[in-house]
């Protein structure tokens, strides 16, 4: 598996808009699958909101119902999962 960076490290940036462009985060990327990168967004987003899943969904474009299935199966395979707020 190939280990992804964080590309948006830190939790004071604003989560409405990227601060990369996305033409060298598309780069960084490359080597990756998209379900690493699907996974790898979907846990920083949640990180960023604090474990709020209403919130994480409504950033991610998914409904709350589709993250919380994401987040069961990134738990049973090992993943660390911010804690549910």
């Amino acid at each position: 598996m190939t280990q992804l960076t964080s590309v948006h490290a830190t939790a004071s940036q604003p989560l409405d808009g990227p601060s990369i462009a996305p033409r060298r985060v598309v780069r960084l990327l490359i080597g990756a699958t998209v379900e690493e990168i699907e996974r790898e967004l979907v846990l920083q987003t949640l990180a960023r909101c604090d474990g709020n899943r209403t919130h994480a969904a409504r950033v991610l474009g998914v409904s709350v119902r589709t993250l919380r299935n994401k987040i069961r199966q990134y738990s049973a395979d090992g993943a660390e999962v911010a804690a549910h707020h």
